[in-house]
């Protein structure tokens, strides 16, 4: 995949064809950039189960034509009851990956949603004053009901991680049906969520969090073994916030505010900016990227977390050129530094969509691993997430768990405003890669003038680990310069070769309009994406 499709009248990239479609659909009917986004997602939480779902965390960046840019933070807090005297007493040392006691943390997808869709009709700008709930829900709805195919990608996961989801409430009921996991072409069905996503159509999607739907969603998860109640449900917010920022050259990157890492993104290429690489994907490309991670995972790893328990403020040191420019001094041009860091885990979406009007939306939504805590309540058919896992069971310090508190999100949705008046928003799945995958197709788009969709479909780099093996080396596939990964070895990078379109480097997409109104878009060869244009 090499060529970059460009369009006039709208554009919505997702690593799913159906979704893509679903978002496609609500444009040409006059809907906003936000109203797709809110179909790409449902539809997504549907036809991708093993990457996203309604049980999950979601974080929005939205781009106005008047040149505004504005977030939602629709990611939930710890449960009332979890606290470190409950896991000790369950005889823990550290929060569960999988079940019921991984399930501790509010899902605030689809109060996003709802913060979204207030937003696009406060500003008017859908072609019809706001398309109904209804409407936006619709394709997910019949493809839960009625089945949509299990890609390959979906199968193999399910297939391999079988033995660890299989006992957990409610998953086999849904995901394994016959008593073995779903293979590709296989019809995933999911009744109950249809009758959820109906539900939320008919009620808003505030009942999610209080109301009948809500005791539902709470009694299962007390089945479940989850200490989530209904009032912690009834007290989740989403909260729409600033972006970080910071000036590179040629353009102003943008990114979420902590609880994400989005801050780690910015630091990547506002240090890399300062580096000498003339040539794409040579040693002084990836190595640079490579070693701004590095600086960038430090500082990340140290300070960010629930903003409410920070004691920095990360756009404060986005401001002071004097802190990035010694970060970019102790880069060493020839020599990697060394990586003995643990990495953070966790599988994502991202979507895209541009409208006619010039309105610009990145936004991801998550259930952090693959299925989430594999929790599947039986009434609404809900996955519901495992975020609160990467929680520390510790008195405090960084993410230290506590009742109510948000924790650390490797999500983090980017754009970009140039100065040529291009607008750009992009992103990726892959947990830690995702930092590393934003840097890798935005320096090649922007700094080298490289197609969007060939900055994608470009071999890409991987330092650490995703999709839940522990490693600590450079992972790279296999399709860069042999003489390349020669000197990224020499130059004491623990290198380790990849199959050519693994997974393992994310799902990209981004989308870029220009001043003129023309759009393009990308989508990533390593998923099941496409985008979808008119």
């Amino acid at each position: 995949m090499l060529h970059t499709p460009r369009s006039l009248r709208g554009m919505v990239t997702s690593p799913h064809h159906l979704a893509s479609q679903a978002g496609l659909d609500i444009l040409k009917e006059g809907g906003s950039a936000i109203e797709a986004v809110v179909a790409t997602a449902a539809a997504l939480a549907v036809v991708y189960p093993h990457m996203t779902a309604i049980g999950g965390d979601a974080f929005w960046l939205i781009c106005w034509p008047d040149g505004r840019v504005e977030t939602i933070d629709a990611c939930g807090a710890a449960a009332a009851k979890a606290d470190l005297a409950l896991y000790r007493n369950a005889g823990y040392q550290n929060v569960p990956w999988r079940g019921g006691l991984a399930a501790n943390t509010v899902a605030g997808t689809v109060g996003g949603w709802g913060t979204a869709l207030q937003l696009a009709q406060d500003a008017a700008c859908s072609a019809k004053n706001g398309l109904p709930l209804e409407r936006l829900l619709e394709d997910a709805i019949w493809y839960a009901e009625q089945g949509v195919p299990v890609t390959e990608g979906g199968a193999g996961v399910a297939a391999a991680k079988s033995a660890e989801l299989k006992d957990i409430y409610g998953y086999a009921e849904v995901f394994e049906p016959q008593g073995q996991p779903l293979q590709k072409n296989d019809i995933l069905k999911n009744p109950a969520l249809a009758e959820t996503l109906k539900r939320i159509a008919q009620e808003g999607t505030g009942s999610f969090y209080t109301g009948a739907l809500a005791r539902d969603i709470a009694q299962d998860l007390t089945r479940a073994g989850s200490p989530l109640s209904m009032m912690d449900l009834a007290s989740h917010k989403t909260s729409i916030r600033p972006p970080l920022s910071v000036q590179i050259k040629g353009a102003t990157l943008y990114n979420m505010a902590p609880p994400t890492q989005g801050i780690a993104s910015l630091l990547i290429l506002a240090l890399f900016d300062k580096l000498k690489a003339d040539q794409p994907d040579s040693f002084e490309h990836i190595h640079g990227l490579v070693e701004a991670t590095k600086q960038a995972f430090r500082y990340r790893d140290t300070h960010v977390g629930d903003p409410a328990f920070m004691s920095v403020e990360a756009q404060d040191f986005l401001n002071d050129p004097a802190e990035l420019t010694r970060m970019a001094s102790a880069i060493d041009p020839l020599r990697a530094a060394p990586w003995p860091y643990p990495s953070q885990a966790g599988d994502t979406v991202w979507m895209g969509a541009i409208d006619g009007n010039g309105v610009a939306v990145s936004m991801i939504q998550s259930t952090y691993f693959e299925f989430g805590s594999g929790v599947v309540l039986p009434q609404t058919g809900i996955v519901w997430q495992n975020r609160g896992a990467s929680f520390r069971l510790a008195e405090d310090g960084w993410n230290a768990l506590k009742p109510g508190r948000k924790p650390f999100h490797t999500l983090n949705p980017a754009a970009a405003r140039f100065t040529d008046g291009r607008t750009m928003v992009y992103g990726t799945m892959g947990g830690e890669g995702q930092p590393q995958t934003q840097a890798a197709l935005f320096s090649r788009y922007a700094r080298y003038d490289i197609g969007l969709q060939e900055a994608i479909t470009a071999p890409r780099w991987l330092l650490g680990r995703t999709w839940g093996d522990e490693s600590v080396t450079l992972k790279y596939e296999d399709r860069f310069d042999p003489a390349v990964i020669a000197q990224l070895g020499a130059a004491g990078h623990a290198i380790e070769r990849m199959a050519p379109f693994t997974s393992l480097m994310g799902h990209a997409g981004a989308l870029v309009r220009h001043a003129n109104g023309v759009l393009e878009g990308a989508t990533d060869p390593r998923s099941d994406g496409v985008v979808a244009a008119w």
